[in-house]
């Protein structure tokens, strides 16, 4: 079964009519490590987020302990990196990292879309392809540690899965400058108005000095929460993240509600925007490029389906599925990255079913390979159960064994537990 703490996974699983919500109040600022501690004060495992962020193999560590901001008990989230300068990485080598890190699938998921979210942020405000963007602080051992963190955290607590309500508040930028790599830069940054145009994230400056949200806080947020009030919800934990700054003016923290929402249907729906563009003349070898671009550029999910162009020609659909609020992200990634001279969209209505993700271990010991599995509940008493092809897949490399025996071994292996 999922690591999950037995708290949350009784709420989750009580009934599929209820579903975990959260509130992120981000009015005094958001950054990483205010966010993990949030998150951490409200409930999630100390224990399961320290060791998720020290699998990364870097010698990095988190120390958690109370503080105090403007008057305001808080728990701080201290994250300690080894001496020295830190490695510049690509979004490749950044990705490994995830790859590596112990994360059930939804929480490496979503570590991925942050540092997508990120380069993608990055590559914009430089005018470079998101997979050549350095990612210099972003990069840095300690926001590695926040976001992957954040992930175990959010995942502890059921808010990566199961169709979670997140919402969140604007965004206080600040004003100002910063210090960065690059020199002072303005505040808000660059690559905090990007992520915040391309995912609608709404900013407040207010009276607040200096940079009070991070790229990495903005990333986190636009990976996890649309913007919204506090939603209707039965609150079942509190978590207050102090920052490192403590001003005498007003609480720098960033505050987390986490509860549950009763709905009365089974099957959430609602509105999907389909973005779609016939193409016929690109290159073969860039399509992979494209999608992860067009992913990076908030598409919940796209691909291609061959067809007969004009002239009898071999051509591809390119279909993403996204937001309203994403069309105008999504449509400039596709006409940057392809060859195509229009984009068309739809809205149409879809219906989802609840979803949970469990992790299965299999292999000898000492060789222990942690695979996540997407059980998907059709309600009528029946589900669906799909392993997360990835994690399959390196499973397979680091057995030697055929992909189809470790799909049977963890089936096997998954029936076994009950699922």
């Amino acid at each position: 079964m999922s690591r999950r703490s037995s708290k949350w996974r009784a709420v989750a699983e009580r009934a599929v009519s209820e579903r975990t919500a959260c509130w992120i109040d981000a009015t005094a600022g958001l950054a990483g490590d205010m966010l993990m501690a949030a998150l951490l004060d409200a409930g999630a495992d100390q224990e399961r987020v320290a060791a998720a962020v020290a699998s990364l193999g870097l010698g990095v560590a988190v120390r958690v302990a109370p503080g105090r901001r403007g008057g305001f008990r808080c728990l701080r989230a201290q994250v300690s990196v080894p001496a020295g300068p830190p490695a510049h990485r690509h979004l490749d080598g950044v990705l490994g990292l995830v790859e590596s890190a112990e994360l059930d699938a939804d929480a490496r998921s979503y570590a991925r879309r942050v540092f997508e979210v990120l380069a993608h942020a990055e590559g914009g405000v430089h005018g470079i392809d998101p997979t050549a963007v350095h990612f210099h602080e972003v990069g840095a051992l300690d926001a590695l540690a926040d976001v992957v963190g954040c992930a175990a955290a959010l995942d502890d607590l059921g808010l990566l899965s199961g169709h979670p309500v997140v919402t969140t508040s604007p965004l206080a930028t600040g004003r100002g400058t910063v210090r960065a790599e690059h020199g002072r830069l303005p505040v808000p940054t660059p690559a905090v108005l990007g992520i915040a145009a391309r995912a609608g994230l709404p900013l407040t400056e207010g009276d607040l000095e200096g940079e009070r949200t991070t790229p990495t806080g903005a990333a986190l947020v636009a990976a996890l929460a649309r913007p919204g009030a506090f939603p209707a919800m039965t609150v079942r934990g509190v978590g207050v993240g102090g920052g490192s700054r403590d001003p005498a003016d007003r609480p720098n923290i960033t505050r987390v509600v986490v509860g549950t929402v009763q709905e009365t249907v089974r099957r959430p729906s609602g509105d999907v925007l389909v973005v779609e563009a016939t193409i016929d003349d690109l290159d073969p070898q860039l399509w992979p490029s494209v999608l992860t671009a067009v992913r990076a550029a908030g598409a919940w999910d796209c691909w291609t389906s061959s067809i007969t162009a004009r002239h009898g020609r071999p051509g591809q659909v390119l279909t993403a599925l996204c937001d309203e609020g994403l069309r105008e992200a999504i449509v400039d990634t596709v006409f940057r990255h392809t060859t195509t001279v229009g984009v068309r969209w739809s809205s149409w209505q879809r219906a989802t079913l609840p979803r949970r993700s469990v992790t299965v271990a299999i292999g000898p010991e000492g060789r222990r390979q942690h695979i996540g599995v997407k059980v998907s509940e059709v309600g009528d008493g029946s589900r669906t159960v799909k392993p997360e092809l990835s994690d399959v897949e390196s499973a397979a490399r680091a057995l030697d064994l055929p992909v189809r025996v470790v799909v049977d071994q963890l089936m096997t292996e998954f029936r076994r537990r009950g699922g």
